[in-house]
């Protein structure tokens, strides 16, 4: 079965070819950053008028590198959800269009199901069962999942996910938008060690995560040292990593425990942190668990995972024209198959 996926939940155009017998076939992103750079911040009616450009010419482009025609895809999935309401009707209103022309099924996609399941697309793939920390956007979540659809939320941010708190501690120290990569990339000349921060909820004896107090300590840090230098700047910046990526990895490790599972999988845009990566990888190391994560290139919005999970999805539902968004749309709504 050849899935044609689209995504268009926030500031990325992706559209990806994915083949139920031969894998990822092509898969092409254009994201908005330049664009909304000159704003400090996604806006969302530009975002809408740049997926409208971008996603036929995107579609073109990864049949044209499949050598494959619209007639040679079976289905198509879409994000219907969560993410901005216009943006998200673009990709709804594309894949509908097309179906209904191609005379071809159609399945809505949860976006956030689609991160959780693209750690599959990698080599080697996780089994099932496995916990799964999702850092995507405004969402950190710990699950245990133990198939398509069946995801038990084991813990999640109370306040600001950590994919927020680098965007705003980063504007804090003046590093541009988008700030988290930015922060990262500082953050490897830094000392930790100069100024410690805390680590919130990380003796809260439960799997829930709190990152608006560590942005706060930021600030009052910032404001304790300014004027800042370049140094001063990296030192914060690799203090602030330091205590998310301890955060995140006594929570990864905890969530094992209370499972009883051995595979861990990371997916989101901050699966891509380097540090994180290394600390997860050794962690496995020494406690004898397995880790996954998605190729790099698939950790932030993009068409392949859409057209994966819809390619899941394909084999246990009956498709139906479901033309709309869901930008509210709650992960633990979905049927398991």
């Amino acid at each position: 079965m050849l899935v044609l996926g689209i995504e268009s939940s926030c500031d990325e155009t992706g559209v990806a070819l994915y083949d139920s017998e031969q894998g990822l076939l092509a898969h092409r992103i254009h994201s908005q950053i330049a664009m909304h750079t000159e704003y400090g911040g996604v806006v969302p009616e530009l975002a809408s008028r740049d997926h409208i450009r971008r996603v036929l010419p995107l579609t073109e482009a990864c049949l044209a590198e499949a050598q494959r025609t619209r007639k040679d895809i079976d289905a198509i999935a879409y994000t219907a959800g969560p993410g901005l309401a216009g943006a998200l009707l673009v990709g709804a209103s594309v894949a509908n269009a097309l179906a209904f022309a191609l005379e071809k099924p159609i399945v809505a996609v949860h976006h956030l199901e689609g991160h959780l399941l693209s750690p599959l697309l990698s080599t080697p793939r996780p089994d099932f069962p496995f916990v799964a920390l999702l850092v995507s956007g405004g969402h950190t979540q710990l699950m245990a999942v133990r198939g398509i659809g069946q995801y038990e939320i084991l813990g999640e941010t109370v306040d600001d996910a950590a994919g927020e708190a680098f965007d705003k501690s980063a504007k804090l120290l003046d590093l541009g938008y988008p700030g988290g990569p930015a922060l990262s990339k500082l953050a490897d000349t830094g000392d930790a060690t100069r100024f410690k921060l805390p680590r919130p909820m990380l003796h809260s004896g439960d799997l829930d995560f709190s990152f608006s107090g560590l942005k706060t300590a930021v600030l009052n840090l910032v404001n304790q040292q300014a004027p800042i230098d370049d140094q001063t700047r990296a030192d914060i910046c690799a203090a602030f990593q330091e205590a998310v990526v301890e955060v995140l990895l006594k929570k990864c490790v905890a969530a094992l425990q209370q499972t009883g599972m051995q595979r861990l999988v990371i997916a989101g845009g901050v699966g891509a942190n380097k540090q994180l990566r290394n600390a997860l990888n050794e962690a496995a190391r020494r406690r004898k668990f397995e880790v996954f994560y998605p190729p790099l290139e698939l950790c932030t919005d993009n068409g392949a995972m859409i057209a994966f999970a819809g390619a899941m999805r394909l084999q246990y539902a009956t498709p139906q024209y479901s033309y709309g968004a869901r930008p509210r749309w709650d992960l633990s709504t979905l049927e398991a198959c």
